[in-house]
């Protein structure tokens, strides 16, 4: 059998779990014997199309045996996906709905499936962190993805979800990553609005856009700055030098921890290269509380219990 070759497309290179779905890839590829190319779309979703369809139609380079991709706006490329497939190649979405994928795996003799964490579920897990930290209620501002991306959606769904009815929720949006949240919450911190608002608690999709968050409280004028910066803010994704070292260091009072799925996928792909094994047509990975929600309630109960005194 030939030696495979992978290529992955990535949504940027400035996001912690991206940066992790990088070298989860390129590991993965040298524990499998097999070549592996990282490519970034730096979060442009037309860029990224016309990435994926040079190395599907141009004949002057080679094609991979199969494309791993997480989509960096809000489709999956449903045409490039079905050029990959008729080119003989393999597709997997990474973290995102793909509608086209079962009529792809009818049509074509190639591996066509997605993998992807539980979005739904992290969304209720924040709500449930929420509901812990706050357990009297209160007021907080919660840090989405873009409008246009399946997974933020599916984030705030779960999220609304579980929190509790005596949480108040200001929505603000960013891009995946600690310069948009940063500019983002700056603007809002300018409006009179912000001044006189009682923010309890800070929750992100990420934790690039926690980092973000708190970033521009650093910036506050000092008089405030103390007030500010005493929020906890929570994020997602809990890699472990950036997430999960977050939250052990108290910058982060909580994160999710989200596994890199790059590497699942192109074991995925090598198992069925070399047996023909069947594959599901999408593999779901579990999310975890970092704490888990029994130290957070625990800790929110303290807090609220000192806060009466």
């Amino acid at each position: 059998m030939k030696r495979l070759s992978f290529l992955v497309s990535l949504t940027n290179n400035d996001n912690d779990y991206q940066q992790e779905q990088a070298a989860a890839a390129e590991k993965a590829a040298r524990r499998l014997g097999i070549d592996v190319k990282v490519i970034h779309a730096n979060n442009d979703a037309l860029a990224q199309s016309q990435q994926l369809l040079h190395y599907v139609q141009d004949a002057t380079v080679a094609k991979p045996d199969a494309i791993l991709f997480e989509p960096a706006g809000g489709t999956a490329f449903p045409q490039v996906a079905r050029a990959a497939a008729a080119a003989g190649i393999g597709w997997v979405v990474l973290n995102h709905e793909a509608d086209y994928i079962l009529e792809l795996r009818r049509l074509y003799k190639v591996p066509v499936f997605a993998v992807s964490a539980d979005h739904v579920e992290i969304g209720m897990i924040q709500g449930k962190q929420f509901a812990a930290m706050l357990p009297n209620g209160g007021s907080m501002l919660y840090i989405e993805g873009p409008a246009n991306s399946s997974a933020a959606k599916e984030r705030s769904t779960g999220m609304n979800r579980t929190k509790p009815v005596n949480i108040q929720v200001k929505s603000m949006r960013a891009n995946w990553t600690e310069e948009s949240a940063h500019k983002t919450v700056s603007s809002w911190l300018r409006l009179q609005t912000s001044q006189e608002a009682k923010i309890d608690l800070v929750g992100a999709q990420d934790d690039s856009m926690a980092i973000g968050a708190r970033k521009a409280f650093s910036e506050i004028a000092e008089g405030d700055r103390a007030r500010w910066m005493k929020i906890p803010i929570t994020g997602c994704d809990g890699m472990p030098n950036t997430g999960h070292a977050w939250v052990r260091n108290g910058t982060l009072a909580a994160t999710i921890f989200i596994r890199p799925n790059t590497d699942l996928a192109m074991e995925m792909l090598v198992e069925t290269f070399k047996t023909g094994a069947a594959l599901p047509e999408r593999k779901v990975t579990t999310p975890e509380s970092v704490p888990s929600l029994a130290e957070l309630a625990a800790a929110g109960a303290k807090l609220a219990k000192a806060a009466k005194v």
